[in-house]
């Protein structure tokens, strides 16, 4: 299952991914219920990394 599952308060997890990274922006890490797989997308462009870091990195928060 390599899927991205965001659960709990996503606000909170964006403010964690903003303070590691500087470079993220809120319209970055907007996150529109069923879109996960966008989200992803946006976040392994910006940040350089694959899905399953991205999802691991989610994870963890």
């Amino acid at each position: 299952m390599n899927e991205l599952i965001i659960k709990g308060n996503w606000k909170e997890m964006a403010g964690k991914l903003k303070q590691q990274f500087a470079n993220l922006t809120d319209d970055d890490l907007l996150f529109i219920k069923g879109k996960e797989e966008e989200l992803s997308g946006k976040l392994q462009k910006k940040l350089g990394k694959t899905k399953q870091e991205i999802k691991n990195m989610i994870e963890k928060l």
